[in-house]
């Protein structure tokens, strides 16, 4: 992860294009994190609901869910028709320390599944389904989430994947800051509105 690997499954990966490097690592220096005003208005939003924190593992109301979100949030994307196979060999399977955490509502609902993976120095957040019924903001009370245990293991950074500063669907993550990217085997502090400057960290 420090050197700019994510993980599917069993499989650690980097994205190679020829003459595109777009696709940049994105941690959040979680000491140093403050929520937004907004960012607070939608954890305490959700802040109700009980976490549950699992070892990977199947379950037939994840799969449902999984499947039900990637038909709302992502239609025709490759992933809203997996076998159990395929949502198992993504997300159930790993080579690392990772977690299942599940959030319920007091009717204990199934809102939202995520699964994280523990670091010496981080959470990686490895991916995160939810009901795309519900209110907005699951996403974003999901990271908040992410951060606070974070801070609460002494761990210095949420490990967020990949950053496409032009994506609609990756902009998300330019809104926790301060925030590092991986450029040229160095971690670069990012100012996310100062026209993507960086600087060596």
């Amino acid at each position: 992860m420090t050197l700019g690997f994510r993980r599917s499954g069993l499989f650690n990966y980097k994205p190679y294009c020829d003459h595109c490097d777009q696709c940049i690592p994105y941690r959040v220096v979680t000491s140093k994190f403050v929520p937004t005003r907004s960012q607070k208005r939608t954890f305490n939003k959700w802040n109700h609901l009980k976490e549950i924190i699992l070892p990977l593992q199947f379950k037939q109301e994840h799969f449902n869910l999984f499947l039900t979100y990637q038909s709302h949030r992502h239609p025709d994307g490759g992933m809203d028709d997996d076998s159990q196979e395929q949502y198992s060999d993504f997300l159930v399977q790993s080579n690392v320390n990772s977690q299942l955490i599940e959030f319920r509502d007091s009717n204990n609902q199934l809102k939202m599944i995520s699964i994280v993976d523990y670091l010496k120095d981080g959470l990686s957040s490895v991916y995160t389904f939810f009901d795309p019924h519900a209110p907005s903001g699951l996403g974003i009370y999901n990271i908040v989430w992410q951060i606070k245990q974070c801070c609460s293991l002494g761990l210095p950074y949420l490990y967020l994947g990949y950053y496409i500063e032009n994506s609609r669907k990756m902009n998300y993550k330019r809104h926790f800051q301060p925030a590092e990217i991986y450029r040229n085997k160095h971690w670069l502090s990012y100012k996310a509105n100062s026209s993507a400057h960086y600087e060596l960290k």
